[in-house]
Parts: C-alpha cells; sequence; structure tokens
C-alpha cells in the first residue's frame, strides 16, 4: 500500500475525471434543442444522444469492471479514456446524425471506465480511514464538476456551439499521464464472460429500442423486440451455464438485490428524462442554451450539498425507506415537470429537476448499502456491479419513454407516463420496509 501523502491530489484527479465523464450527459443536454435544431431533427430524434449515451455507459461499466480483474486497471481505464476522448471528438465534428449518433456510442463505452475504475483506484491504492477520506474527497470532488455542468455547456455553447460543449469530455485524457504511477497494472487473471456481457448488452438494448420506437418506427420497433424477445431467455439459459459469469446466479436470485435495483433504477430513469424533457419545453420558450444552464444551477447546488444529507438520512431511515423515498420524490418531480411543460413554466420545470437531484443523491447510496448488506463478501462487488447496471439501464428507459412516447402523447404526457415507473417501484419495497422495521439494527431492506 502506498502511504497516504498523496490522498488529496490522487482523490482529486480521479474526482476531476468523474466530473468531466459525467459532462457527457449534464453538460450536453442542455444543448439538445441546438443540435435539433441544427441537424433538423425533432425531440424523439435527439434524444437518442442522451439515450445511446446512457445505454452503453450501463452495461460497459460492469465489464470494466470485469476486464480490472483481469488485466489490472491501468489498460482498461486507459482505453476506457481513450474511447471516451474520441467518441467526443468525433462527435464535436461530426458531420451528420449517424456519425454523432456513433460517436455517443463510442463515448458512452468509454466513459463507462471512470466510475468503477476511478473507485478500483482508491480502494486499491489506500485502506481503512485514509480509503474512506479519499472515497468522500472523489464523491466531493466529482459532485462540484458535475454540478457545474449544465452552466459550462451553456456558456460554452454561448461562446462556441453545441460541438465544443460535446467535446468537453475529452479534457479527462489530460489527466492519465498525471495519475500513471497510481493505478495498479496487474489484475487477478479472473476470467471474462464476454458472451454473458454479449447477452445482457443486446437484452437491454432491445428494451431502449423497444421503448423509443414510437417516435423511430416500425423497423426499431421489430429490433427492439426480436432483441428483448431473444435476449431474456438467452441471459437466463447462460446463468444456468455459467453461474459464477457475468451475472452470478447467487446475486441475480437474491431478491434484495433484485427488488432494490429495480426500484433505484427509476430514478435515474426520470432524471435522463428531464435532461431531456426540460431543455426541450424551455427552448421551445425561447431559451438560449446559457439561459437554460443558468436555470439548472439550483438543481447543481443541490446536487453538491445532497450527498452531504444523504448519509444521516440513511443511517437514520435504512437503505429501504430510503430507497421507496427517493421514489416517490422522483414521482413527485415527474408530475410537477409534467404540470410545467404543459404550462411553459420554468420555475415548474427548475423545481422538478431540484427534486429528482435529491432523489437521485438518496436513492443511488441507498441501493449500495441495500444491496451491499443484502449478499455475502464474496460476491459483493459483483453484485454492486450489476445493481449499477440496472440503475444505469434506467436512465436509457427514461431518456428512451420521453424520446418515443413524447412524440406521440406530448412531453407532458409522456412525463406522466413515466411517474408511474418510480412510484411502482416504492410500492415494491414494501416488504423490504416491514423486514427492516422487525430488524432496525439491520442494514439490508
Amino acid at each position: 500500500m502506498s502511504p497516504p501523502t498523496d490522498v488529496g491530489r490522487v482523490a482529486g484527479l480521479v474526482g476531476i475525471l468523474f466530473g468531466l465523464a459525467g459532462m457527457g450527459s449534464a453538460a450536453v443536454a442542455v444543448t439538445l434543442p441546438a443540435i435539433a435544431a441544427d441537424l433538423d431533427l425533432t425531440t424523439g430524434g435527439v434524444s437518442w444522444v442522451i439515450s445511446l449515451y446512457a445505454l452503453m455507459l450501463a452495461v460497459a461499466t460492469a465489464v470494466y469492471g470485469r476486464i480490472a480483474d483481469l488485466a489490472g486497471i491501468r489498460l482498461p481505464l486507459v482505453v476506457g479514456v481513450a474511447l471516451m476522448t474520441a467518441g467526443a471528438v468525433l462527435g464535436g465534428l461530426a458531420p451528420s446524425y449517424p456519425v454523432l449518433l456513433g460517436a455517443r456510442i463510442l463515448q458512452g463505452l468509454g466513459a463507462a471506465a471512470v466510475p468503477v475504475l476511478g473507485m478500483a483506484i482508491v480502494s486499491a491504492r489506500y485502506e481503512g480511514a485514509v480509503r474512506t477520506a479519499a472515497l468522500g474527497k472523489v464523491a466531493g470532488t466529482a459532485a462540484a464538476v458535475s454540478a457545474l455542468g449544465p452552466l459550462v455547456g451553456g456558456l460554452v455553447a454561448d461562446v462556441a456551439s453545441w460541438r465544443a460543449v460535446v467535446v468537453l469530455p475529452a479534457l479527462g485524457l489530460l489527466l492519465v499521464p498525471v495519475l500513471w504511477r497510481s493505478v495498479p497494472a496487474v489484475g487477478t487473471g479472473a476470467r471474462l464472460d464476454v458472451l454473458g456481457a454479449v447477452l445482457v448488452a443486446g437484452t437491454a438494448a432491445g428494451l431502449v429500442l423497444l421503448v423509443q420506437s414510437p417516435a423511430s418506427g416500425v423497423v426499431i420497433a421489430a429490433v427492439g423486440a426480436a432483441l428483448l424477445g431473444l435476449g431474456v431467455p438467452a441471459v437466463a439459459a447462460q446463468v444456468r451455464r455459467r453461474p459464477e459469469g457475468f451475472l452470478p446466479r447467487a446475486v441475480v436470485r437474491e431478491p434484495v438485490v433484485v427488488r432494490s435495483a429495480l426500484a433505484a433504477s427509476a430514478v435515474p430513469a426520470a432524471w435522463f428524462a428531464l435532461l431531456i424533457a426540460v431543455p426541450a419545453v424551455l427552448a421551445g420558450e425561447g431559451w438560449t442554451p446559457l439561459h437554460i444552464g443558468l436555470a439548472l444551477v439550483p438543481s447543481a447546488v443541490t446536487g453538491f450539498l445532497a450527498p452531504r444529507l444523504a448519509g444521516p438520512l440513511l443511517a437514520r431511515l435504512g437503505p429501504a425507506r430510503s430507497l421507496a423515498i427517493s421514489g416517490i420524490i422522483a414521482t413527485v418531480a415527474l408530475l410537477v415537470a409534467a404540470l410545467g411543460a404543459t404550462a411553459g413554466s420554468a420555475p415548474g420545470l427548475v423545481t422538478a429537476v431540484v427534486l429528482v437531484t435529491v432523489a437521485f443523491g438518496l436513492g443511488q447510496p441507498a441501493l449500495m448499502a441495500a444491496v451491499g448488506g443484502a449478499v455475502p463478501d464474496e460476491v459483493r462487488g459483483v453484485a454492486l456491479g450489476i445493481a449499477t447496471l440496472v440503475f444505469l439501464v434506467g436512465g436509457g428507459v427514461g431518456s428512451a419513454v420521453v424520446g418515443g412516447a413524447g412524440e406521440v402523447l406530448g412531453l407532458d404526457r409522456s412525463l406522466l407516463l413515466l411517474a408511474v415507473l418510480p412510484l411502482i417501484g416504492a410500492l415494491g419495497l414494501v416488504g423490504s420496509i416491514r423486514a427492516e422495521r422487525r430488524d432496525p439494527g439491520a442494514l439490508t431492506p
């Protein structure tokens, strides 16, 4: 273990890298109306810019964790940041919509390396109280940089264009040489279940394609239905064949993990839905990207403060109730957003984003606590990775609902439709809450 003299530098750099990766969604979101206008796209069409990014982020996150076990952290981190940079630059130069989508897929595949490997760097380099402090600094720095995303995106778009905003995450490449010596280069030799990863990715893609198909046509619907219909039984068969593979049987058969992950996934669904809907409505009212970014500053401040409030609340309420509350807050946020979209009310929309930021800040650590306490130590890392995958897939589904149903029903009605999901997730945790009340000392739902 390295002496803790460099903990501030390493944790700070990892946190900045986190934040830059986060700008791939938060900063780009405020420029979606400008992208749509420049490339002659509908709201449903431009929503793919976020949906595909979120989907790739979800699926590839778990893959990078497995690759790090196999080859160490250094190689997959360099590959990931290089892909993120290449995707960002290609997206900024994209001459057409298909090229932009391809770039966003590449960017999402790369950005997925940052969260899982960034935490792995800190966990491998430090231990005990030093590790805890380092993880806290990473979270705080990442929250601060990410919180600035909408404002920075608006400023850059106002001074330059949306293309410059898409390129912003490429700055992360500059941090790799500085972090190089701090990154472990040797893995444990663990094997990667490539087929399992591909099947999960294809199934998740099918779900997102099917949800977004109302705005994309019959072909997309057919492809999505085929991927989902074939993928579900194929994934189940692979779990039976490789019980220790990409989706370990011990994890997917644990009801606490499944219930908690599904309930929590509705929160990023709400977040990514608002990333598309709010800029679209405000742009329709004549707002520029800079004004949209300024309007999201309250949510940025909330995002910075939320982690500080979530810890004590989680300790007091327990994971299950915290997850349920985050789901209820997300439902309220979507209802407020739907009303704001109907009336073209900026205060209503801003309030909705603040609320869903609170839900996100509480829901994510509650999910980690719920899953981490529900499984044995030997599969805890894998379980957390799978829970994160489901959590982030929710983001792709949320943006797809607004992009797909929004074209047919309108943005306000699509938000109302989506508001049902976090409420269902919260109701699904009733049994877990009762169990928690019977055993107040437990950390599991």
